[in-house]
């Protein structure tokens, strides 16, 4: 080998072995322009949904990520979580659930692309917005305006996400799945609160995003004066009104919330398909390109990454996908129909500009051309109460109120928002008491406790005259701070006779207990909504010495807000008053604090100290007491999904299962009793907002509570629970979800599968279906129901109609044993019981494993 070749040798072999050797891998060029983003010079029509890789574990990435491309996904949107990413400044962290290259490098595994949304602001209902707690701290610091310590700061942590993503050949021009990225986050919410500080820190953002050189577009969603070439993008339940800040940028629709968060002590809110399905047909109908599911998978806000105040650690969001996992039937299977739809309609609307077509009131079309005699078009009817009849290219077409049809030939309808045919699954979640969940009670004789000691529990709390504010003082260390301060009583009091006295407290939030000489007389606590609160308690004091012990607890620190990142929390007001009205004002006092529990400071939680003579062990727990831990050893059930733990009898606290906290509880904060509608039976029509369709009113927000497949093992697993309230353990159970119980109801006037299209096709001579999959892994292993006919009531309460064929035996033949079956409606198959009467196909069928 001559020098010269052996000199390429060397660099060839050093240019392979430091990564760079990337002749195999394929880069895409991403610009925009008026209509699309612009892929390899392609215009492309994209659907999006939104999973957060800390709030599930990587080892069901893959799965929850194939179930969104099967949904008709072509990109994951995610967030940047920059506190527990720098959890101390300077440190990084990037493993586990935090992995974010592993996370990325799993999407395009699956064929799919990313928006990666960096931030590093993110609301997310997510602990302090995103940002590091120690970012608080620096000296002057004022976040999200024109402030030299937040610029340093923030643009430091941008490039370090975009220096990594570049290691790893992670964005589209190096062959890797980001295609956008998302500077800042819903600024243009609150950024009148900023001033010019505001509008001068919006144009620093762009072009500190511009100047690291992604190589993609960067946007700025709800930020109408994002300056070139930021795109800006909307956020909301509908966008198809929304204008782009530039004739030259595309309309594109980052926040299409699927259902809306969950906050302790409120009733649960879902969204109706029919309604999520008719805003998406509106926006692509108006000529939106890029639209965004928040979520399509919620996940779990595990251990203290809730934000606040108060939202619950299920982050289920009503998505398409649930918080375990699950497919979310209909939800998920109308969406699929109605991605398979727009993109029949693709090669239409990347050739031009919607033409809107006026139909009557509240009735219209828009059709793309791809020629003079080619289109497709959409036809709406947006009038929220009436169906309407309306003439389109001398057709007749029937549209149901608030509803899209697509016609992706300007012919054939081939499928309508308002028009479900998908399967549905029976019960109101995955672990809904049916006949498929299965319920384990943990053994009453194995629990074991520990009494956690009331005020201050060590040498390192310290004194201060004056209340002090709760994250200035516990930095976020911990959900728990102690008040404490001694009172004397000079006076003799006649035994019998103690001196009554009414004890006042006003606080930021988010809940408190109050002790009276180390005796328990008092709980408050706010809301979402408002997390201050005001308690009133009579209480007794004794001649000499007494104690008042108030633990201050938080349930998340704000998240969202103008200025929220100074929102305060804990005591800020204690007074006494007699029964004259005197008071005695304890504000200014000198009060001894403690930060944190003294449970956790003995790392009870910690799987190492399960065996320590620390617990005590009885016949049976005690119940109903505040401030106590509680620990079980328990074998997990067999199976491979995931467990759900009820804790429907405990209060409040918190959760671990060998180590790793499961997040907080509150079963004990029971929403208002009114206000919800009827399960499914919130009308779809009219607008939605996050109040219209709630269910659960007067239960608890959560009692189920997720414990991923991999955090448990064979043998014995740990619970360790911490008790605020009072609550009883021997009532705890583990569920687990064997099976599922699925659905379908189709009538011969539905439209065929909208993939069964084909240009120049006879469509209307195709057949609907009834199409039935179980979740992968399970098979139909029973029909519980079936009839073509005219079977009346709905999934769960199917009875035969006045006209029957009996096609049981059709039914099991095409389905039992399969993973998925589909049923063409046909006379010619199923017979005809009924001559020139409307039919439809019921089916009801056990999927499991």
């Amino acid at each position: 080998m001559g020098t010269k070749s052996l000199v390429a040798f060397v660099l060839f072999a050093l240019l392979v072995f430091e990564g760079y050797f990337t002749e195999k891998v394929l880069s895409a060029t991403v610009t925009y322009d008026h209509r699309a983003l612009v892929i390899d010079g392609k215009r492309r029509i994209l659907q999006s949904g939104s999973i957060h890789y800390p709030r599930s574990t990587p080892e069901v990435w893959p799965e929850i990520i194939k179930k969104s491309k099967e949904g008709g996904l072509d990109v994951i949107e995610t967030y940047v979580f920059w506190n527990y990413h720098e959890p101390v400044k300077g440190q990084y962290y990037f493993e586990g659930r935090f992995d974010l290259v592993r996370f990325v490098k799993t999407v395009q595994e699956a064929g799919l692309l990313v928006h990666l949304r960096i931030g590093p602001y993110a609301c997310a209902e997510w602990n302090y917005g995103g940002f590091p707690i120690w970012l608080h701290f620096i000296p002057g610091i004022q976040f999200r305006t024109t402030n030299a310590p937040f610029k340093i700061e923030m643009k430091q942590f941008l490039a370090k996400i975009v220096e990594m993503m570049k290691k790893e050949h992670l964005f589209a021009s190096q062959g890797g799945p980001i295609i956008l990225a998302q500077v800042e986050n819903e600024y243009g919410n609150i950024d009148g609160s900023y001033g010019v500080g505001g509008e001068l820190y919006v144009k620093w953002a762009a072009e500190t995003a511009v100047s690291l050189n992604t190589s993609v577009p960067w946007v700025m969603c709800v930020q109408d004066d994002a300056p070139d070439p930021i795109i800006n993008t909307c956020n909301g339940f509908y966008c198809d009104r929304f204008t782009p800040n530039s004739p030259s940028k595309p309309k594109m629709w980052t926040e299409n919330y699927s259902g809306w968060f969950l906050g302790f002590g409120n009733p649960i809110p879902f969204r109706p398909v029919e309604d999520l399905a008719f805003a998406v047909a509106r926006f692509f109908e108006a000529g939106g390109t890029f639209q965004n599911y928040y979520m399509y998978f919620g996940g779990t806000n595990f251990g203290r990454t809730a934000g606040g105040p108060l939202v619950a650690t299920s982050y289920d969001y009503d998505a398409p996908i649930d918080e375990y996992g699950f497919l979310r039937q209909p939800k998920w299977g109308h969406l699929r129909d109605l991605h398979k739809a727009i993109k029949q309609c693709e090669e239409h609307m990347i050739s031009s500009d919607p033409t809107q077509v006026q139909l009557g009131k509240n009735l219209e079309a828009h059709v793309y051309y791809k020629s003079s005699n080619e289109c497709a078009a959409f036809l709406a009817n947006y009038g929220s109460s009436l169906d309407a009849n309306v003439t389109f290219n001398g057709n007749i077409y029937f549209l149901p109120a608030w509803s899209v049809s697509i016609l992706p030939d300007c012919k054939n309808v081939i499928f309508n928002t308002a028009k479900v045919v998908s399967q549905r699954t029976l019960g109101d979640s995955s672990f809904s008491a049916t006949t498929s969940v299965n319920d384990f009670i943990l053994e009453p004789s194995s629990w074991s406790w520990y009494k956690e000691r009331v005020g201050i529990w060590s040498n390192n709390s310290f004194m201060n005259s004056g209340l002090l504010e709760q994250i200035a003082t516990t930095k976020d260390t911990s959900d728990y701070l102690w008040y404490t301060i001694s009172i004397n009583v000079k006076e003799n009091i006649i035994p019998g006779q103690e001196k009554e006295l009414f004890l006042h407290i006003e606080s930021l939030g988010h809940a408190a207990l109050v002790f009276v000489n180390k005796r328990l007389v008092g709980f408050g606590y706010g809301n979402h909504e408002d997390a201050s609160f005001i308690l009133d308690e009579k209480i007794t004091l004794n001649h000499g010495n007494n104690t008042i012990d108030l633990l201050s607890m938080m349930i998340g620190v704000q998240n969202y807000g103008p200025w929220f990142d100074v929102a305060g929390a804990g005591i800020f007001y204690v007074a006494l008053h007699d029964l004259k009205n005197n008071t005695n004002d304890l504000s200014f006092e000198e009060w001894t604090y403690q930060v944190g529990l003294e449970g956790e400071d003995l790392d009870l939680d910690n799987i190492n100290l399960a065996n320590s003579s620390l617990w005590t062990t009885g016949a049976a727990p005690p119940v109903n007491q505040s401030l106590i831990w509680y620990k079980v050893a328990f074998l997990a059930p067999e199976g491979k999904g995931p467990l759900a733990l009820n804790l429907a009898s405990m209060g409040k606290g918190q959760a671990w299962v060998n180590g790793q906290s499961i997040g907080r509880y509150w079963p004990a904060y029971l929403s208002p009793s009114s206000g919800c509608t009827n399960g499914s039976d919130c009308d779809y029509r009219g607008a939605y907002d996050a109040s219209k369709c709630l269910k659960n009113c007067g239960q608890p927000a959560q009692t189920l509570y997720h414990i991923p497949r991999t955090w448990v093992h064979v043998g014995e697993n740990l619970l360790v629970l911490h008790e605020e309230l009072g609550g009883d353990p021997s009532k705890i159970s583990l569920r687990t979800k064997p099976g599922q119980e699925i659905c379908a109801h189709v009538s011969e006037t539905d439209p065929p599968p909208a993939n069964s299209w084909k240009p120049n096709s006879e469509f209307i001579s195709q057949n609907p279906e009834v199409q039935l999959t179980c979740e992968r892994g399970w098979h139909i292993t029973s029909i519980n129901f079936a009839s073509f006919g005219t079977p009346i009531g709905k999934c769960g309460t199917f009875a035969l109609g006045a006209c029957n064929a009996d096609i049981l035996s059709i039914v099991q033949q095409a389905c039992l044993g399969q993973e998925g079956c589909s049923i063409p409606i046909s006379t010619a198959t199923l017979g005809d019981p009924c001559p020139g009467v409307l039919k439809s196909l019921a089916v009801e069928a056990l999927c499991s494993d």
